[in-house]
């Protein structure tokens, strides 16, 4: 076995070392981190080794087309861990076989941003569980086919981390793995440079202690920046992440990748210094644990995040996710024109194939409208500020003839900068048709629901659902009587799963039956459909209607056209085709594409005919 972790480690040494000395001198600090890499691979259980051969002999395992992911919060789906692991014939009905657990690692009550302040990465919070449990329900969910993700926080700590703890206390050695400052000197060239990321909830950069000293909080007060210009934050940050490695956990988030390396006199985003750490990191996981994958958390658009898959040679995470396309789906919704939607499109298809988005509709966080302004400006004379107040407007419910219910999320008036946040069926409108009992909107907001999911699952890449979504989950207005969670309007959408209508996900005559039967079936054709594969041609083309979006698959000898009604009204659109079709959701014949009518929020999923390519 040590054999096997040497041949590995000898396959990317000269480039580890390269890299590692390169960006500490330190000699002795490389020594110890290979001893390290070691230590973790022999503590790595045979089931885990096992799986590493299956998966470097399927190096292409996580690209498969019948992935579908589920994104939930421990507590709120089934109270804890272990009612989790009991649960998992319910994630496997949904289709599930790709579960990122929200964060879940310990972290101070009351401070934790939704556990993203870890004060222990090797500990469960209490009461979800214990490590043994998360342990074994990765076990359970290896067993059953489900890859597992969750979030590794590799900006910052808590304060109540017992690194914090000790630099506080002014313990040697503790002080340097963190930013501090004996005056506001340092601090303040910094701030000139460094966006704020809360500027309404959490201020500034910076945070001064009780005896003076000031610390580098780039998030919230608690959340106490990690400096990796320290050798020894990253070797023992590389050991954390592979302890998780070895409980099972097969997906790793590096949550806030880009903002890990600090530089005066820049912004502190996305350095040179970041892709040195991720590329070390994925070299990492390739010698001890090759098994498992790094998924990069990085909020821009695909062609700036294209630098975080790395190259061929030398690749970098594994996955991204696809936020602009998910921004711009909501802004298409609202506006009823997939023209920027397109643009989009068009920028994503031309990137390598080998780049892997993970797409979704709706996640724990809130909705940025970080949209292509000076195109919307150059094109629709759109102003960025008025435009961002328009979407917040609509899908609050505020703008006339909006049935959209949410809530907004760092609201700052003076910059029209507020987020939105709201579960999908709230943001489709199926709340207020509930609300008035309006047969008439409700058949809309669940063909919305339901088009959205189509248009989610026809992009390439791992489809992820947002638990509840799957049947048609509401907004939860109760966190506002929660002291605990009442300031941050994302619990809105984080809500306790609602099992009573989970019941009536086979009832066809519900509103939870349709969207969860509806979904599967889309889930099942996409599976079974080889121009959903990674590697097929994917383009789009002009719809005929600018409220309609045309994406096409091509796989071999088979086409598939996908067609997208994005406003309120019937569209008739299609692309440039002779020959017969069927529509794969609803088995309908169509003898030519050109004008295909689709209802309002409506799609078709057009497979040309065999033999007509």
């Amino acid at each position: 076995m040590t054999d096997l972790f040497r041949r590995r480690l000898a396959r990317h040494y000269d480039e580890l070392k390269w890299l590692y000395i390169e960006l500490y001198r330190d000699e002795g600090a490389f020594r110890y981190f290979t001893e390290m890499l070691e230590r973790c691979w022999k503590g790595r259980k045979k089931a885990l080794r096992d799986q590493d051969a299956r998966r470097e002999a399927d190096p292409d395992w996580y690209r498969r087309r019948d992935l579908l992911g589920m994104m939930l919060y421990v507590d709120a789906f089934a109270g804890n861990l272990r009612g989790v692991r009991e649960k998992l014939s319910y994630l496997e009905e949904c289709g599930v076989n790709y579960l990122h657990l929200m964060p879940l690692l310990a972290s101070p009550k009351g401070r934790s941003d939704g556990g993203y302040a870890v004060s222990d990465f090797r500990a469960v919070q209490p009461e979800l569980g214990t490590m043994d449990d998360l342990e074994a329900l990765a076990d359970a969910c290896r067993r059953a086919g489900i890859s597992l993700c969750l979030d590794f926080v590799m900006n910052h700590t808590s304060e109540d981390h017992e690194w914090a703890k000790k630099a506080r206390a002014k313990e040697p050695g503790y002080q340097e793995r963190y930013f501090f400052y004996d005056n506001w000197d340092l601090p303040r060239e910094f701030e000139r440079t460094v966006p704020q990321v809360f500027p309404t909830t959490a201020p500034g950069s910076f945070t001064q202690l009780e005896d003076g000293r000031i610390v580098m909080t780039n998030f919230y007060p608690y959340q106490w920046d990690l400096n990796y210009a320290n050798p020894m934050v990253f070797n023992d940050m590389t050991e954390n992440l592979l302890f998780l490695a070895n409980r099972g956990i097969d997906v790793i988030r590096l949550d806030a990748i880009p903002y890990i390396w600090k530089e005066l006199g820049t912004n502190c985003r996305n350095l040179p210094q970041v892709h040195t750490l991720a590329r070390m990191l994925r070299m990492v996981c390739e010698i001890v644990c090759p098994s498992v994958l790094l998924l990069g958390e990085v909020v821009m658009e695909p062609a700036k995040v294209a630098p975080y898959f790395g190259t061929p040679e030398k690749p970098e995470c594994h996955m991204l996710y696809n936020v602009t396309t998910m921004a711009t789906t909501w802004h298409t919704l609202a506006t009823g024109d997939a023209s920027l939607l397109k643009r989009q499109m068009e920028a994503v298809c031309a990137l390598p194939r080998d780049f892997l988005f993970l797409n979704y509709l709706r996640c724990h966080d809130d909705i940025g409208w970080g949209l292509d302004y000076p195109w919307l400006a150059r094109n629709f004379g759109i102003d960025e500020v008025a435009h961002k107040r328009y979407l917040n407007d609509w899908f609050t419910g505020k703008f006339p003839g909006s049935c959209a219910r949410g809530e907004l999320y760092n609201d700052d008036p003076r910059l029209g900068d507020a987020r939105l946040c709201g579960t999908t069926a709230s943001l489709c409108g199926l709340e207020a048709a509930e609300y008035e009992q309006d047969p008439f909107k409700l058949e809309r907001a669940l063909a919305c629901d339901l088009t959205l999911h189509a248009w989610m699952l026809s992009q390439s890449g791992i489809p992820v659902i947002y638990s509840g979504d799957e049947t048609g989950r509401l907004n939860d207005y109760t966190y506002h009587d929660d002291p605990d969670r009442r300031e941050d309007s994302r619990y809105l959408h984080r809500g306790k799963f609602q099992w009573e209508l989970a019941e009536l996900r086979q009832d066809p005559e519900t509103c939870q039956g349709r969207l969860f039967q509806g979904l599967r079936r889309l889930e099942a054709l996409r599976a079974q459909e080889p121009c959903f594969d990674a590697g097929a041609d994917v383009w789009v083309e002009d719809s005929g209607d600018r409220r309609a979006l045309a994406l096409c698959r091509r796989s071999g000898e088979r086409e598939l056209v996908c067609l997208f009604n994005f406003s309120g009204e019937f569209v008739r659109a299609g692309v440039d085709r002779t020959g017969s079709y069927t529509e794969l959701m609803y088995n309908t014949k169509y003898h030519d594409i050109h004008s295909v009518e689709l209802w309002p929020n409506g799609f078709a999923w057009l497979l040309r005919d065999p033999g007509q390519l």
